[in-house]
């Protein structure tokens, strides 16, 4: 046998191991400019670097995002790229262009083609095409679309891969550190969500569930922070799920916090039960709820039993050790204003740790793209497509939509406001019409162009307040100060805080006996109660501090103020 290392692009339909790879690794580089110009400062950086037969690709990973990379940016770069790059084939990839592959050529005269559908063994053959030219011909691969002199030729769609084939990119974590590690196990969906890509493919697709294991195993026994499973539906098929959940529960490292995007009202007891057992924080749910409005629910495809999701979502929250992330989409049909508010106020009374308001983006190759005329659905004509009006929902109430959804954001969210969001919420019809009111007033006071700090916040909450005669200050700012001193032990307290003195000495004798730590923190808040707060000891959901009413003992033991 052969003791030479095989070498990459010698042979390109052999997976060669991280261990056994020669010459250079592949460079990945990171930018918080997601512009053209983010794009081009890149190249700049690299472009000495680039020499012979050279793969790059570009993504996008912005929160919430849909990954998609702009094409005017593209543009930009490519204007550019062509010149320096004289004679280099640039080809494009992914859903925002292969469902109209040829209408993109037409458009975009410097690229060479497009890879259509699922691009890992398109781009090994065409990979091979330029390394080795084998295949000979580009006539001879599927999945692309390209230009050939002045005619553009379409190939056809690949056929489906076998997901077990694919694989694992992460053996050397170096160049993750820190970073969310994204992991696949199953691909496509067995649902049919109109505003979805994954709704066309209807062949669901699973890895190898002992393939997933050994490589959870790996992300285990490295303590990755975060492994986020980007499966559309996790729980559809329950047994893979299962598997899976139990694995990792009784793998556990005490660090690694797995993410899982499903459909609550799927699961089984047996889940549940497995799920009650978890350590805090070593899972975290993903639901998407989309909307309550059973016409909405029916016109998107979706099946949905709200009331069962809303007992599932409750027990999961009584086992107090998974943080649920529920999501709305404002803009679908049948859904106007009103709608959306009273799905806002259901959703929220489920307590869900985030709630995301997201807003409906019309994707090309989707159902929804096909209803835009019947639905009256006008929408961005740039990425990512976002709706701006409907046949129910105006373009100014998209934009009071986009006001309550920042302060839901900030305030909601952000997990620090708990206490005084509930206090504020008795005042008001319901959450949704505290968070609207909030909105309007920061625009009215023009806040909402301007980055604040936490305690700024807090401010301008007492300034909200102010303005609503019923809502009591002096109670207010001690729910306030609860919720300030929880996340940290404040250097300098807010100008709304009672004052400590009176309770100084009686505060030192009981931290000299008890033998508190300086570095925990007692207030003693205005209606006598005493509170110490141990930082030593914090929620893993929240990340608060454990609260102790040390009240009657203080009172007992060391006088009451």
């Amino acid at each position: 046998m052969s003791n030479v290392k095989p070498v990459p692009g010698t042979n390109g339909n052999q997976y060669i191991p991280y261990d056994q790879r020669t010459g250079e690794e592949s460079v990945v580089y990171f930018t918080r400019d997601l512009s053209a110009a983010g794009l081009k400062k890149i190249y700049d950086r690299i472009q000495s670097r680039i020499t012979g037969k050279t793969g790059i690709k570009l993504h996008t990973g912005e929160k919430n995002g849909p990954n998609i990379i702009p094409r005017p940016w593209v543009k930009e770069l490519m204007a550019d790229l062509i010149k320096i790059l004289p004679g280099a084939d640039f080809w494009a990839g992914g859903p925002e262009v292969s469902y109209d592959a040829e209408k993109f050529l037409t458009e975009n005269s410097e690229f060479k083609g497009v890879m259509v559908g699922e691009g890992e063994e398109t781009f090994k053959e065409l990979a091979r095409y330029y390394v080795e030219k084998n295949p000979q011909d580009l006539k001879d691969m599927t999945g692309i679309c390209y230009r050939d002199g002045d005619q553009i030729i379409h190939n056809g769609w690949r056929q489906i891969m076998d997901l077990s084939s694919i694989p694992f990119i992460y053996k050397d974590l170096s160049e993750f550190k820190n970073r969310i590690i994204y992991y696949e196990s199953s691909r496509g969906c067995p649902f049919s969500c109109s505003y979805c890509l994954s709704s066309i493919d209807k062949k669901l697709r699973f890895r190898d569930t002992e393939t997933v294991k050994k490589e959870l195993q790996f992300f285990i026994d490295n303590k990755v922070p975060q492994v986020k499973f980007v499966d559309r539906t996790f729980n559809c098929k329950h047994d893979h799920a299962m598997a899976i959940w139990k694995y990792i529960n009784e793998h556990d490292n005490g660090v690694t916090n797995f993410h899982f995007e499903i459909s609550a009202d799927l699961l089984r007891e047996e889940e549940l039960q497995e799920m009650s057992t978890m350590r805090p924080g070593l899972i975290q749910l993903e639901i998407g709820v989309q909307s309550t409005n059973p016409d909405t629910i029916k016109a998107i495809h979706r099946t949905m039993d709200f009331e069962k999701l809303k007992g599932i979502v409750d027990r999961i929250h009584s086992f107090g050790n998974i943080h649920q992330h529920l999501d709305l989409i404002a803009g679908l049909p049948y859904e106007d204003y009103d709608s959306f508010r009273h799905s806002f106020n259901d959703v929220y009374a489920l307590k869900p740790q985030q709630l995301q308001l997201g807003f409906l983006k019309v994707l090309k190759g989707s159902h929804m793209m096909e209803m835009t005329g019947e639905y009256q659905i006008l929408y961005k004509d740039r990425e990512p497509y976002e709706v701006l009006s409907t046949a129910w929902l105006t373009y100014g109430e998209i934009l009071r939509l986009k006001m309550v959804e920042s302060m839901v954001e900030v305030y909601y969210n952000s997990g620090q406001f708990k206490h005084t969001l509930v206090f504020l919420e008795q005042y008001f019809e319901d959450p949704f019409r505290m968070y609207e009111a909030l909105g309007r007033f920061y625009e009215k006071k023009g806040y909402s162009e301007i980055s604040h700090s936490r305690m700024r916040r807090y401010e301008i909450l007492m300034e909200f307040a102010g303005e609503q005669k019923e809502i009591p200050l002096e109670a207010l700012s001690d729910v306030m100060l609860l919720d300030l001193y929880l996340r940290e032990n404040l250097k300098s307290r807010p100008s709304f805080a009672s004052d400590q003195k009176p309770y100084e000495r009686m505060i030192w004798d009981y931290r000299k006996a008890e033998k508190i730590p300086k570095t925990a923190h007692i207030e003693v808040f205005r209606d006598g109660k005493k509170i110490l707060f141990d930082y030593t000891d914090r929620d893993p959901l929240t990340n608060n501090a454990r609260l102790t009413d040390i009240t009657d003992e203080v009172n007992k033991n060391y006088g009451n103020v």
